[in-house]
């Protein structure tokens, strides 16, 4: 069974999914995977299948005998090579198959490789654990789902780089192993060997050497890169994932939106075969959190939010007249259009809201005559009732569910609970793609636990102008030059404007509570770059992942993603993370500070 005759004498003219009609007659040679074995008396037929599709090929004992002998040993997953000629599948075309017009009359046979039966089917729909699937990844891979997704993947990647070159961008790469500057997320750190003690941080973001890209000169800069993050557990984060990093200099927020507009038309044209309207929406956060409860809106379906604080004051239902009396605002969603909901549905809805920190969640159904069906109607005059009616706009057979908390609490969980009615009733469209740029995002935010400010995006986004005083008397009152970009609630980019003088880059620290000596510990090399003479500039990184999520239509990152790792940050198939060899440990000058726990 060796492989030397096809793959030094006669070459792979075909993938197998290539043939058509029009190859009828041509002996060809395809090479691949059994996708399945069929022996119809006489006659074996098996599906040949690789990343371009299914060819049946048919071994005749009165085209090759020795190749139907060899064919009757085949199994599912064995690797082959096979030439024969194409010939017409008459009255039995597969209409589910590009090539189901014809088929390979094979009159050589090459078995390259036997193959184990692999633990599950490989074919699109299965339902096996998704663990076993990780821990044999390079088999789920073989099903066409998943290979579709890699290869729409690349095709994007294709699309970025053609795009942004034809913008005069240069593709440039930055350093994996960097200074740790421990600001937001957790750094995975690096050991140096040579410097006992000391440790590299894997980057979260190019984010400062693309600023010094551009106090270099280099006007344009991208690459597709990969970043790490070492996060608590969360759905949908991975702990290593892929941007589009980009930044251009002498450029407004508008410039760059620009350039990113372009990336997603083309993409969406040449791959979901979609035209689509640009400039993008364009929101305030103000209005977004206003509207929706979150910075990252859905707005294929309406079930806004309204603040219903006017409306209630003066009502003497405690739950209302507790959160307004403690600064805190009632508001509520008009769930029309989305059908009924039964008492146990509505308890879940009210389970829901109570994970993003609200207490509760009343609710009023609008029966025929107008009359509320609620638990909470005793506790509300009739004026107050009417009130909510008229700013609700609430009919006969229309739900209105309420929180009354502070803002921050009522606008997450209503925010999210819209969200979640929408997967629940399945009423948005999976080819409906509504992109937003959610814009003037506040500067700083108060972190109540630390005591200090924090910076909404990262220290290094530009303040709006004229900002000066507010950032010395009111931090929280600035607002920033930045920019999200979202798609059907996900935010899919981040960006902003970025400080290019020394002086308003120290004024920032400063209000975020960074001492001089710590700023300059931590970020003395790019204070110092941007006293030579740095270029007003701007920038923006996209989330590829999330990205190829929504455009394949998954609900899933790790659908997208090669080799993934699981939501506890391990890779099941190669077992990592895994511990060091006793000599590693002496090399890095490292000692066990704890014993590793048993979950």
């Amino acid at each position: 069974m060796g492989a030397s005759r096809l793959i030094h004498d006669v070459k792979r003219t075909h993938r197998c999914g290539d043939l058509r009609k029009d190859d009828i007659g041509n002996r060809v040679t395809l090479m691949g995977w059994v996708q399945n074995r069929r022996d119809h008396g006489g006659c074996v037929f098996i599906d040949l299948r690789d990343r371009a599709g299914l060819t049946q090929v048919v071994f005749d004992p009165q085209v090759d005998a020795a190749a139907h002998e060899q064919a009757a040993a085949l199994r599912s997953e064995w690797v082959l090579g096979v030439s024969g000629k194409v010939r017409s599948r008459g009255e039995n075309i597969n209409p589910r198959l590009d090539t189901g017009e014809i088929e390979i009359a094979a009159d050589s046979l090459e078995i390259f490789s036997p193959a184990k039966t692999p633990p599950f089917l490989i074919e699109d729909g299965i339902d096996t654990a998704e663990e076993i699937r990780l821990k044999h990844r390079y088999l789920d891979l073989r099903r066409p789902e998943l290979q579709s997704n890699l290869i729409r993947r690349n095709r994007f990647n294709q699309i970025v780089r053609k795009t942004l070159g034809d913008a005069g961008f240069l593709e440039l790469e930055t350093p994996f192993l960097i200074k740790s500057t421990p600001e937001g997320a957790r750094d995975y750190v690096v050991p140096s060997r040579v410097h006992p003690g000391d440790f590299f941080a894997l980057p979260q973001s190019p984010q400062i050497f693309k600023q010094l890209f551009m106090v270099s000169g280099f006007d344009r800069y991208f690459q597709i890169v990969r970043c790490f993050r070492d996060e608590d557990l969360r759905a949908e984060r991975q702990p290593e994932f892929t941007q589009v990093d980009l930044e251009m200099s002498f450029c407004a927020a508008d410039d760059v939106k620009r350039i990113i507009e372009a990336i997603f038309v083309n993409a969406w044209r040449e791959i979901a075969g979609a035209e689509l309207k640009t400039p993008f929406t364009n929101m305030t956060w103000d209005e977004s959190m206003s509207r929706f409860g979150v910075d990252a809106p859905d707005l294929r379906f309406g079930l806004e939010l309204i603040d219903l604080s006017e409306a209630v004051a003066g009502a003497e239902f405690k739950v209302f007249s507790g959160a307004l009396g403690s600064g805190g605002v009632v508001k509520g969603i008009n769930l029309t259009g989305v059908g009924d909901f039964s008492r146990k549905e509505m308890d879940g809805l009210i389970e829901f809201v109570k994970v993003y920190g609200a207490k509760g969640m009343a609710w009023a159904k609008i029966k025929a005559d107008g009359q509320w069906q609620s638990p909470i109607a005793k506790f509300l005059s009739p004026a107050h009732r009417d009130a909510i009616t008229a700013a609700m706009e609430l009919k006969p057979g229309d739900i209105a569910v309420f929180v009354a908390d502070s803002l921050k609490v009522a606008n997450q969980s209503l925010g999210n609970l819209r969200k979640h009615v929408a997967k629940l009733r399945g009423i948005t469209k999976p080819d409906d793609y509504r992109f937003v740029w959610v814009t003037d995002f506040p500067l700083m935010e108060w972190d109540e636990e630390n005591k200090r400010y924090t910076s909404a995006h990262h220290p290094f986004t530009a303040p709006a102008p004229g900002s000066d005083e507010l950032l010395k008397s009111d931090p929280t009152a600035v607002k920033a030059q930045a920019y999200d970009l979202v798609l059907n609630g996900v935010e899919v980019g981040g960006g902003s404007i970025r400080i290019h003088q020394a002086a308003i880059q120290a004024q920032v620290f400063e209000a975020l509570g960074i001492s001089a000596d710590e700023a300059e510990s931590k970020f003395g090399f790019l204070l110092e770059a941007l006293q030579y003479g740095a270029p007003p500039h701007g920038g923006i990184a996209l989330g590829v992942d999330r990205i190829m999520m929504l455009l394949c239509g998954t609900t899933s990152i790790r659908d997208v993603i090669a080799f993934p790792k699981t939501q506890k940050q391990t890779d099941l198939m190669i077992d990592a993370p895994s511990s060091l060899a006793p000599h590693q440990w002496q090399e890095l000058r490292l000692r066990r500070a704890m014993v590793k726990s048993s979950d």
